[in-house]
């Protein structure tokens, strides 16, 4: 048994360092965390995560499902995660659209589960941030998303395990939010040992199934789960259920349900959110921003620190829900905060509302299917 236990661990773990595609470190990442089914169709620039999954997944004793659609995917996805797998799909923008309603449902019934977005701009395989609003009001009714934002290979691996921990956690839909630039790329990637890695597992109930209620929790708290074929029964709906599951309408049932369901994310989101400062201690201006352009605005610091700028810059790991305690921390002890996305201006919006009471806010935004240039963010910036 033991031997088993080791190969297992060692075929789902290939612990060393690598240099890898970006696609196949969120693949890799899954799996660290206990991945064990996956359902997605076929769409650039995702498609080298599910030909990575389709090989993968049978070697650990996973499932992999290719489905005949984005709709299928997401649903199946919901499913398996309710029924007691760690499930994961992947799509890009235009295949993240049809999952809205996967993933409202998925909301809605607490249904673990994690989606890896590949941004890219409409019809092209090109750069964008232009899905970063749709990640959090894509879906109909009231619900709170996890949303990571890595800016390289070695973070797809390390922000989709953090994923499926938080999924678990929370039992909460979580969207990795990729972009074609990091997807495509090939860089040093390294994957821990198994007693390096911390990994999560949902609660289950040690109720027996007469005196269970499958969506009875404490406040703002996820209500634990039932093993299925074990006789519990529970109708698991988009509409509004009560504790036990029924449907009969009660207004303030919904209501109690629904605080719970959003709180269960934004009143945790102490524990859930996750920023990186770099050279904050002296700063008089600071960069704010996330994915991949966290790269080239690194590089813009430096040089503006070599003139002599006192610059530093805040990278948002979560970037839903809101980090505003960190953002509000940094708004208060500098000039000016530089928005810095690629997209028209859109979570501009978001630290703009957090920052604008305590100091000014700049937009630095782009949107030809292209990074900016450590130069581009140097001239915006210099003083």
């Amino acid at each position: 048994m033991i031997d088993k236990e080791n190969n297992w661990n060692q075929k789902r773990l290939k612990t060393g360092v690598h240099f890898m595609l970006g696609n196949y470190a969120a693949v890799e990442g899954a799996l660290a965390a206990g991945c064990d089914y996956f359902a997605g169709y076929p769409i650039t620039p995702a498609n080298e995560i599910s030909e990575r999954m389709s090989q993968r997944l049978p070697e650990v004793g996973g499932v992999f499902v290719q489905g005949e659609d984005e709709l299928f995917s997401i649903y199946s996805v919901a499913s398996a995660a309710l029924a007691g797998a760690k499930a994961m799909t992947a799509t890009a923008s235009a295949g993240f659209n049809y999952m809205q309603e996967g993933i409202g449902y998925a909301s809605a019934v607490e249904a673990p589960c994690v989606i890896l977005n590949v941004q890219r701009c409409r019809g092209e395989n090109f750069a964008t941030h232009a899905d970063v609003m749709q990640m959090r009001w894509g879906a109909s009714g009231d619900y709170e998303t996890i949303c990571l934002a890595p800016s390289s290979a070695q973070e797809l691996f390390d922000y989709t395990l953090l994923g499926f921990n938080l999924a678990e956690k929370y039992r909460n839909p979580v969207i990795i939010m990729s972009e074609t630039t990091i997807a495509l790329m090939r860089e040093r990637v390294l994957v821990p040992s198994y007693d390096e890695i911390e990994i999560v597992n949902r609660a289950y109930t040690d109720l027996q199934p007469d005196a269970y209620l499958p969506f009875k929790a404490e406040e703002n708290a996820p209500p634990p789960m039932a093993p299925l074929g074990k006789g519990y029964h529970t109708l698991y709906t988009l509409n509004y259920h009560n504790e036990d599951g029924s449907i009969e309408w009660d207004p303030k049932g919904y209501d109690k349900l629904y605080k719970r369901i959003t709180g269960k994310i934004w009143e945790n989101r102490k524990d859930i959110c996750r920023t990186e400062g770099y050279l904050l201690d002296d700063a008089e201006t600071v960069i704010i921003t996330y994915g991949s352009e966290v790269r080239p605005a690194m590089d813009a610091v430096r040089m503006a620190r070599e003139d002599g700028q006192k610059i530093g810059l805040l990278k948002l790991v979560t970037v839903w829900p809101v980090p505003e305690e960190d953002i509000r921390e940094v708004a208060k002890g500098v000039k000016k905060v530089y928005a810095l996305e690629m997209n028209i201006g859109k979570y501009a919006r978001e630290i703009e509302r957090v920052c604008s009471r305590y100091c000014t806010v700049e937009r630095i935004t782009k949107n030809q299917g292209i990074i900016h240039t450590k130069d581009e963010i140097y001239q915006a910036i210099k003083g």
